[in-house]
């Protein structure tokens, strides 16, 4: 049985017109699984490699170099809160609004809560200094953001 589904496969596909080599599709493939499953499993892997004719290593080589991709051994929550580390964000009170969330939930930066529910990540700059702290609940960006508007916005609760 395929690990991609056959929507996987048609986007991945859809790809190879708009990148100039097939192992320029590589990155874009990467986010069309792990959006669609939580994470890269070495099946995913494999069969990617096949649709682009690299390697199984190839496609690897790039997994594992962006911190941002997640394998089956560490999938992501089923919301990924990125919380803003730059400056601005820290001197506005991001240090406190991690350490509280990592207390609430606890866990640490990288790490998903036990019910499976919540990934928490640290982002270097998400390019909201007007509004720090800022974070980010999967592709929603929201400002000026407390610890309670968090729990509203990834577990619908203050």
């Amino acid at each position: 049985m395929s690990e991609l589904s056959s929507n996987a496969k048609k986007v991945i596909e859809e790809h190879l017109g708009r990148y100039p080599s097939k192992q320029a599709v590589t990155l874009p493939a990467l986010h069309v699984v792990q959006e669609e499953k939580g994470c890269v499993s070495r099946k995913a892997i494999s069969e990617i490699a096949d649709i682009l004719e690299l390697s199984p290593a190839q496609i690897n080589d790039t997994l594992s170099f962006y911190g941002f991709f997640r394998t089956e051994e560490d999938p992501l929550g089923k919301k990924r809160v990125w919380i803003c580390r730059s400056l601005p964000c820290m001197l506005r009170g991001g240090e406190e609004l991690l350490a509280e969330l990592c207390s609430r939930w606890n866990i640490q930066p990288g790490q998903t809560t036990a019910d499976g529910e919540v990934t928490l990540e640290l982002a270097e700059c998400l390019g909201a200094c007007d509004g720090a702290p800022c974070m980010l609940v999967d592709d929603e960006l929201t400002l000026c953001v407390t610890a309670d508007d968090v729990e509203k916005q990834v577990r619908g609760r203050a």
